[in-house]
């Protein structure tokens, strides 16, 4: 079982390899180490220096690529629009009706 704060499941825990994490995300590993270099997902490092990606890792290049495959934006486009949505939900301001599907509850950006 995962390990678990009050209850919750840990998202910042590193679980996933890099293969396992590109088969999540429907990516290629090539794609996910280019997010990477962007400081974007920036997984763990284990002793031997193999990536892990956690949960919260998974969350945030899920809804980079939402935007960037279904909204046709680029990897900088995205990123300014989940800023936006964090600045627009932490404010209590409605989104606009076709980013409201966008879940960016555990993004981190």
């Amino acid at each position: 079982m995962p390990p678990t704060t009050e209850g919750m499941l840990d998202l910042d825990n590193p679980l996933y390899t890099i293969s396992v994490a590109a088969e999540i995300l429907a990516s290629h590993p090539r794609t996910l180490m280019m997010y990477e270099t962007m400081g974007l997902g920036v997984p763990d490092r284990t002793a031997t220096n193999r990536r892990r990606y956690s949960q919260r890792d998974i969350l945030t290049l899920s809804a980079i690529q939402r935007l960037t495959r279904q909204s046709g934006l680029n990897i900088a486009g995205a990123r300014y629009v989940i800023k936006c949505l964090q600045l627009l939900d932490a404010h209590n301001i409605p989104r606009p009706p076709e980013l409201a599907g966008i879940d960016i509850e555990h993004v981190r950006i």
